[in-house]
């Protein structure tokens, strides 16, 4: 009996032993279907987002790029981390002992690269929703789509692209899950189950992660939008919470201000906005530079020099009129059309990229005023309602954004802005290549093109001396050439009066009106341009020199003297012929009356030069003061009537149009116009 007592004991012992043992084998068993589980769905799971990127997006050509890069975001890139995740994770089969804690380790090590990819993905899903509502409102576009699916994969049914697009979603949502069944089916006191904890609560992580960068960018999608608004839609957007908003905001700014309340100091923060905004100073003035450099190219562009003809028929002048055209037409254009699309287009995207981070600026400072206001509410009453608590929340979704992605975006605008100038920098580069190589090819065909260097520089140096005489010997006679005095016409009907005053006062009182005059004061006159009139004093009664007394001949008053030019009499025929000699007695001042032979020239023709001028090259003739001339063409070959065409004493060529005066109408000797 006793022996049989003591055998009982060791029987029981046997049983749980093996009940223990049974059911280790069963826990050992489950988890490797887990680990199995999850190697099998990722490759399913992987095929189906390589189906969608190779099939169905390759036939979906009927969409427009945009709406293709919202559909399918980042899909690529999720495809090659988990072709990667994929990869490693079969290669732990071969070992069966350690698998389990390599899986845990492989999800540790993918868990930043996983995160990266998929909540950009899970960031433009709702946006992906909305262009699949879009589509189902167009029949013919959504029969298109869905059987091109159905054909591809047709365990999507009904549901089309929607299927497709919450794959990923579904995916990196399920990871914890096919980590925790793991966990649940490992031993405690095994090595792999702290590694498969951390696993777990990394992958956790990975999903809050997620939805508060989703979150983010709804509220970031909501501010960045610059709305381009009128008066008066900006008027009836104002309501009784917009303007208890704004005054609130404006009373917190104000206390801070005045010191009554601290103010929230974010030195992070400063720091990245600081940097954003020497970054949008530095894109615009680079704007504003291109776009300076573009206008100053366009006007060099206008000028075209070599389609005026230089009457030069043959040689480098020739080559040179080619040379110019040849750059005008291909060279310049070519570049020009180079820097708008390369530089100028990128420019411009870039100044419009930085609005949006701007706006986003400017709303965090309002939605930061909020925040302090309801961190002094909750300070003192302890709780706030739900709106308020989601204006909380809108604040640190808006800062943690700004303070996560400004850096990125600052160093990505810096590297824009260096690829820029880079490309700048190049085509300056290409265009002074090309005109260097055709300019070197026009060249060529210059006659000294095969003359040595020395010999060369000895035939420009005696070629620059004979030009520097030749234009020394121009400077000498040109300046013994005076310029005709500047005068305005006379207006019609006013000799007589001209002729009165210079009686009257003589020829240093003349001035002429330069421009109309018209008077403000009872003593002040009206005057229009041109009129004729004498100084009486240089200053008014008050002793002001830059009011004049004149006679107009019939009205005396003060005049502005800017507006008065000393007046240069032109003598008149007689006068000049008086000057000449061609009066032999000065006694007589009239000849014998008798009759007037009728001139061989037209009188509108006759004409005398009123002074000299001293010809400077083979095209122009000398004159003489009082002699007469005969104007052939009242003006040179390209119209400008400053010049004249003449025959004088049998010569022929041009000479100032201003140093000329028309002679008086012929009349009877004897006979005179009244004073």
């Amino acid at each position: 009996m006793a022996k049989h007592g003591a055998d009982e004991p060791s029987c029981r012992s046997g049983s749980l032993d093996g009940e223990g043992r049974a059911s280790e084998d069963r826990s050992l068993l489950r988890q490797r279907l887990a680990v199995q589980e999850l190697i099998d769905t990722e490759v399913s799971y992987l095929h189906m987002l390589q189906l969608c990127a190779s099939d169905i997006r390759s036939r979906l050509q009927q969409l427009p790029q945009g709406d293709l890069d919202v559909l399918f975001s980042n899909i690529d890139d999720i495809i090659k981390v988990n072709s990667r995740f994929l990869h490693d994770l079969q290669e732990t089969a071969c070992k069966k002992e350690e698998q389990v804690q390599l899986v845990g380790n492989l999800f540790l090590e993918f868990q930043e690269e996983l995160e990266q990819v998929y909540k950009v993905y899970c960031a433009s899903y709702d946006q992906a929703l909305l262009l699949v509502d879009t589509y189902r409102k167009e029949p013919e576009l959504q029969r298109h789509i869905q059987g091109i699916i159905e054909a591809v994969v047709p365990q999507a049914g009904s549901s089309g692209l929607s299927f497709l697009l919450v794959i990923p979603l579904q995916r990196i949502t399920r990871y914890p899950l096919l980590l925790q069944k793991i966990l649940e089916n490992t031993v405690p006191d095994a090595s792999a189950y702290p590694v498969l904890q951390r696993a777990v609560a990394a992958l956790q992580d990975v999903n809050t992660n997620i939805n508060e960068y989703k979150m983010r960018k709804e509220v970031a999608s909501k501010y960045t939008k610059v709305e381009q608004l009128t008066l008066r839609e900006r008027l009836a957007r104002i309501n009784t919470h917009t303007l208890s908003k704004k005054t609130t905001r404006l009373s917190q700014l104000l206390k801070q201000e005045a010191g009554l309340i601290p103010r929230t100091e974010d030195k992070e923060f400063d720091d990245l906005e600081e940097r954003f905004q020497w970054v949008s100073l530095c894109v615009t003035e680079l704007k504003n530079n291109v776009a300076a450099y573009l206008d100053n190219l366009q006007t060099f562009l206008c000028f075209r020099p070599h389609e005026y003809s230089l009457d030069i028929p043959e040689g480098p002048a020739v080559q040179y009129c080619n040379l110019a055209r040849d750059l005008q037409l291909e060279a310049f254009l070519t570049f020009k059309q180079r820097l708008e699309g390369l530089v100028w287009q990128p420019l411009c995207s870039l100044a419009k990229a930085l609005l949006g981070p701007q706006n986003l600026i400017k709303k965090r400072l309002d939605k930061l005023l909020d925040f302090e206001r309801l961190e002094e509410k909750l300070l003192e009453v302890g709780s706030v309602t739900y709106q308020e608590e989601a204006a909380r929340h809108t604040y640190q979704a808006l800062n943690s954004l700004l303070v996560a992605e400004l850096p990125q975006f600052n160093q990505l605008v810096v590297q824009w802005l260096g690829q820029i100038l880079r490309t700048f920098v190049t085509l300056q580069r290409d265009l002074a290549k090309q005109v260097l190589q055709r300019a070197e090819g026009s060249m060529a065909q210059l006659p000294h093109h095969h003359v040595p260097e020395p010999a060369f520089r000895k035939l420009v140096e005696d070629a620059l001396g004979r030009t520097s005489n030749q234009l020394r010997s121009f400077q000498e006679t040109f300046e013994k050439v005076l310029p005709p005095p500047t005068t305005q016409p006379l207006l019609p009907g006013s000799e007589r009066q001209a002729q009165a005053l210079l009686s009257r006062y003589g020829p240093g009182k003349l001035y002429q009106v330069t421009s109309n005059i018209s008077g403000t004061g009872t003593l002040d006159l009206t005057l229009p341009r041109g009129q004729i009139v004498a100084l009486l004093q240089n200053k008014d009664t008050k002793g002001n020199s830059n009011r004049w007394l004149v006679d107009t001949g019939g009205h005396r008053g003060y005049v502005p003297a800017g507006k008065l030019q000393l007046y240069h009499v032109v003598p008149s025929a007689e006068e000049l012929r008086r000057q000449v000699g061609l009066n032999k007695d000065p006694r007589c001042l009239t000849p014998e009356p008798s009759p007037a032979p009728a001139p061989s020239i037209p009188t509108v023709n006759q004409v005398i030069a009123i002074y000299p001028f001293v010809a400077r090259s083979s095209h122009e003739v000398s004159l003489q003061a009082g002699q007469p001339v005969t104007i052939l063409e009242a003006q040179d070959k390209k119209g400008n009537p400053e010049w004249s065409l003449v025959e004088v004493n049998g010569q022929r060529g041009y000479v100032p149009s201003g140093f000329l005066a028309r002679a008086q109408s012929p009349v009877l000797w004897g006979w005179s116009l009244p004073s």
